[in-house]
């Protein structure tokens, strides 16, 4: 059977609860979707209002306080918010390749080329212990380790090698704390699990992004051998193809979206999962050429219209007003601009309830920076 971009879209946004929004909790939502993008404060925030009904941020805060909710580094090396468990049985699959990482040339300019990996890693599980460390004091310990090397070079390939995660205050509602960094196994008093198999992760990818290609889950996860993963899953996948002939994975037991279902407006925070798990993104961004990743850099985030990117937004907040910048990517008629314009407002009083909420459509294409 093959598959419209369409019925791709519509399935995708259904999965990820952005037809409309859903009564799951924050943690119930950081499972289903493998994790929410959280690299910065901001983006996690916004994406579970855009996807939960009535959402409260002190979910959130209470649950990194609680240790139920952890902010840690998994797919394509970035932070994600995740729930223990995840943490725990994901970071094994993760942490292969992001210990090979700081020994190549690529990595800050080939700082730690020539150095023994295990000596490095056996003084960073010396510098940090069984306590939350800032990353002033292990820079400080990478310096006095490495006296002729790039110490934030080597507290980088600390962290990459000894499975970490941020501690509270950082991620907490409005709390852009330097990070703190702790171990795994003291911040949540359990070890890794690596016998969570590769199969079921995928299989939990297709229930929240697919159908599939077996390049998209590499591009979501960074991770090798994909086909045999899904080989692995047997009966419990189906095929379809999509309007280029590719072969697409899904959950065996999921039905797809009727492509002619309403799309809300939806405005996401930057590096949004919804929008960069997939290879080929056309399922989202529509049939133009896929933006550039830089794209959604420096608080520049993506807004939706029918389900697809119809430009980029971002937020200027200054005495006593916040401003809600938009620059599409094409001509918006007078009624995308009219259902725009209520969602901006209730995210700017979701994000700045104490500002006046100001929306401003700029022209086609127009610079976002100050």
């Amino acid at each position: 059977m093959q598959l419209s971009n369409r019925t791709l879209n519509r399935t995708l946004l259904a999965r990820q609860h952005l037809l409309e929004r859903s009564t799951l909790t924050a943690a119930q939502m950081c499972d289903h979707l493998i994790g929410l993008q959280a690299q910065d404060v901001p983006p996690p925030f916004v994406g579970l209002w855009s996807r939960i009904a009535d959402f409260d941020p002190a979910t959130v805060t209470n649950g990194l306080d609680d240790r139920s909710l952890v902010r840690i580094t998994l797919m394509r090396g970035t932070i994600h918010l995740v729930t223990p468990p995840d943490a725990l049985r994901i970071a094994p699959h993760i942490q292969p390749v992001l210990e090979n990482a700081p020994f190549r040339k690529g990595f800050n300019f080939g700082a730690m080329v020539g150095l023994d990996p295990d000596e490095v890693r056996a003084h960073g599980e010396a510098a940090l212990g069984e306590e939350p460390m800032s990353t002033a004091d292990l820079r400080a310990a990478a310096a006095r380790c490495y006296s002729d090397r790039d110490p934030g070079a080597v507290m980088q390939t600390w962290l990459y090698q000894l499975p970490v995660l941020q501690t509270p205050p950082r991620g907490r509602w409005r709390d852009n704390s330097r990070p703190v960094w702790s171990r795994i196994q003291p911040w949540l008093g359990a070890p890794l699990d690596p016998t969570y198999p590769a199969s079921e992760l995928i299989l939990r990818y297709l229930r929240a992004f697919g159908p599939a290609s077996t390049m998209d889950m590499q591009a979501w996860s960074r991770l090798p051998a994909m086909k045999k993963a899904v080989t692995e899953l047997g009966d419990r996948v189906r095929t379809y193809t999509d309007d280029r002939g590719r072969t697409l994975y899904d959950a065996a037991d999921l039905e797809l979206a009727d492509p002619d279902l309403p799309a809300p407006v939806r405005l996401l925070g930057w590096f949004d999962n919804a929008l960069l798990s997939h290879k080929d993104r056309s399922r989202i961004v529509g049939d133009t050429s896929a933006p550039p990743l830089r794209t959604f850099t420096t608080n520049v985030s993506p807004i939706l219209i029918d389900g697809f990117l119809a430009g980029m937004y971002k937020i200027f907040v200054n005495g006593g007003t916040a401003r809600l910048c938009v620059s599409p990517n094409r001509d918006w008629t007078k009624a995308e601009a009219a259902q725009v314009e209520p969602e901006a407002v209730a995210l700017l009083d979701f994000l700045e309830p104490e500002s006046e909420p100001v929306v401003e459509i700029l022209a086609p294409g127009a610079d976002l920076r100050p």
